[in-house]
């Protein structure tokens, strides 16, 4: 008999990939109007939890990401892989594909 045992997981990005948590959604508007949680769209807000070294180009030298754990980014819309970790959603964008960063 097999016994599983809950191992802490963690994930490290490679190249120029960046792990990103998305802002919890909005339950309340300004006015104090709470909408229902299906009807909201996701925040196109986030954080970054983890980087990659960054990536090397065809001379081998190694262009570091200009992102770090703890900034504040602007994502897209669309795109990223989900990623689910000890029952938390990330997820994973090329650096290229963040839009923004706040200060």
């Amino acid at each position: 008999m097999f016994r599983t045992r809950a191992l802490a997981r963690t994930l490290k990005p490679l190249g120029d990939r960046i792990l990103v948590k998305r802002a919890p959604k909005e339950l309340q508007t300004a006015s104090g109007i709470y909408l229902p949680a299906d009807k909201t769209k996701d925040p196109n807000e986030g954080e970054v939890v983890a980087a990659g070294p960054g990536e090397r180009d065809v001379t081998g030298t190694l262009h570091a990401t200009s992102l770090q754990s703890g900034d504040k980014v602007l994502l897209p819309e669309y795109g990223g892989s989900k990623v689910t970790i000890e029952d938390q959603e990330l997820f994973l964008f090329r650096e290229s594909d963040i839009l923004g960063k706040f200060d």
